[in-house]
């Protein structure tokens, strides 16, 4: 264990948190808590990234370790946790571990370095893949007339022998980190008694959609395991247990199991703090689902000027809304005033599609219009307004596209905009980053996320948008593989995800 200062912050506190097996689904309650909790997050290589959506605010950082190849010492993640818990008088830091925090995870020695510097801290225990792979995949570790013990093993012989002789009377033996050295493990046990004729298991990315899974004998299955091309992280199961999988297979039997978008990841490109809506139904596809925020709203330049403007809405005829973003800003600066919906009475209102439309709905205020094509230029064209009635305010943001501005004002209106918060490039992590570049296609929800995607990674990507305007601004941004939604919908945005695939 590294040294580390021994003092502490007034409101210094660590987490330490198992993040499950891989479904994010099995993240525990109080696990969930604490990320929402957190300043920072220092998360590793088995911890599913999509957890990250319960910490929108916090600041993370990627410790991973993957295989024998380190990214980061066990020493330097001991003295960065400390270090983060301890900065600006004291942050909650979150330190989310795949699987269970103290199952061969080396929880044990950051929970140590956190007492050493008097950093209070919890242990929020996960599902260890241990015993969740094997259950995926239809094994029970145990069961009455087959096997009444178990033991778990690292198979990561660079932590020393195991002692296999010493498990003779254990009946199921599972070993964690050891699909590199399954031929000397399975010879050693053998050399040490049990049965070459065991029934064995190895399962690949238990859990999650990239779940695979080959049964042999002790003898055989590291060449079945070869010959199928699994590799880590896995798990290995030995025992007569492994004969109920031919029974109790459920998960890669069940009907979401390798769907459409099986083995596929897809990244959703989303703003921070945004819905992961359309994540759920992209799972529900059987996709790996990457979460990158591209883009992050922020308040307006000219907060006074904004402000003025809402406070006195006299001359205006309609109030144009192009995004659910633009809703939330409004009611942010009306509740800012002291107003709320009522202050809108006499003012017509126009959102830009559907969603925009449930989003004022949600707020008490219906839509006066909302085109029967989503978008800024059929709002544009078919909002049902004169050149007598006044002024059509547009409160957007400072980037947004100047469709509706030319439509209206071709057809001889009077436009007026107002910048009502900023749109913001984000600046995904490293391993974001990396995971982006292998994503077989990436959704668009906005222009802007187009253009920062380019701006970010280049364009050699097969994208799913979220309507014409924003297939438009993804090919002038210089993507050509395009598909597009065939309505501004989550279930469209998926449903062209699944086609871009195929296409």
């Amino acid at each position: 264990m590294t040294d580390v200062p021994a003092s502490a912050s007034p409101r210094a506190f660590v987490s330490l948190i198992g993040a499950g097996p891989g479904d994010p689904g099995l993240l525990t309650l109080r696990g969930m808590q604490a990320l929402q909790e957190a300043d920072v997050v220092l998360f590793d290589y088995l911890a599913n990234p999509d957890l990250l959506r319960f910490a929108p605010q916090a600041e993370t950082i990627y410790v991973g370790k993957k295989g024998f190849s380190e990214y980061i010492s066990q020493e330097q993640i001991n003295a960065l946790l400390v270090r983060k818990a301890q900065e600006h008088g004291g942050r909650r830091v979150a330190r989310l571990k795949g699987g269970d925090v103290f199952v061969f995870g080396r929880g044990g020695e950051e929970a140590e370095a956190c007492a050493h510097a008097m950093v209070p801290f919890e242990v929020v225990p996960g599902v260890s893949s241990a015993i969740a792979a094997p259950a995926y995949a239809g094994i029970p570790v145990t069961h009455r007339e087959a096997a009444r013990s178990f033991a778990v093993l690292t198979g990561n012989t660079r932590e020393g022998g195991a002692h296999y002789e010493r498990l003779s009377g254990v009946d199921t033996l599972v070993l964690l980190m050891g699909v590199r050295n399954l031929d000397q493990i399975a010879a050693d046990l053998i050399a040490a008694g049990r049965d070459p004729q065991t029934p064995a298991a190895t399962v690949q990315w238990g859990t999650t959609p990239q779940q695979r899974a080959v049964t042999g004998t002790l003898a055989t299955i590291a060449d079945v395991v070869r010959a199928a091309g699994l590799e880590a992280p896995a798990v290995t199961v030995v025992g007569e247990v492994v004969r109920l999988r031919d029974t109790l297979r459920w998960f890669d039997t069940a009907p979401g199991f390798g769907g459409p978008l099986a083995g596929k990841t897809v990244a959703v490109t989303r703003t921070r703090d945004g819905a992961s809506g359309l994540s759920d139904r992209l799972r529900a596809r059987g996709a790996s689902v990457l979460e990158v925020p591209l883009i992050r709203f922020a308040p307006t330049a000219r907060p006074g000027e904004l402000r003025a403007r809402l406070r006195d809405l006299s001359g205006v005829a309609w109030l144009l809304l192009s995004s659910n973003q633009a809703v939330s800003s409004l009611f942010t600066h009306l509740d800012a005033l002291g107003l709320d919906a009522r202050h809108l009475a006499g003012v017509r209102v126009a959102a830009v599609g559907p969603s925009t439309a449930r989003s004022l709905a949600e707020r008490g205020v219906r839509a006066d219009f909302v085109p029967a094509t989503p978008g800024a230029r059929h709002l544009g064209a078919g909002l049902p307004a004169g050149p007598e009635e006044g002024t059509l305010l547009h409160l957007t943001s400072q980037v947004a596209e100047d469709d509706l501005q030319r439509a209206l004002e071709e057809r001889g209106l009077t436009y007026e905009r107002e910048e009502l918060y900023r749109t913001e490039p984000a600046q995904p992590d490293d391993l974001s980053m990396d995971r982006l570049r292998g994503a077989a296609v990436v959704t668009l929800a906005s222009g802007s996320a187009a253009r920062h995607l380019a701006a970010l990674a280049g364009t050699a990507f097969r994208v799913a948008a979220m309507g014409p305007q924003t297939a438009d601004a993804a090919r002038e941004a210089g993507f050509t593989q395009v598909t597009v939604a065939h309505e501004a919908t989550l279930d469209a945005l998926a449903q062209a995800a699944e086609a871009a695939i195929q296409a």
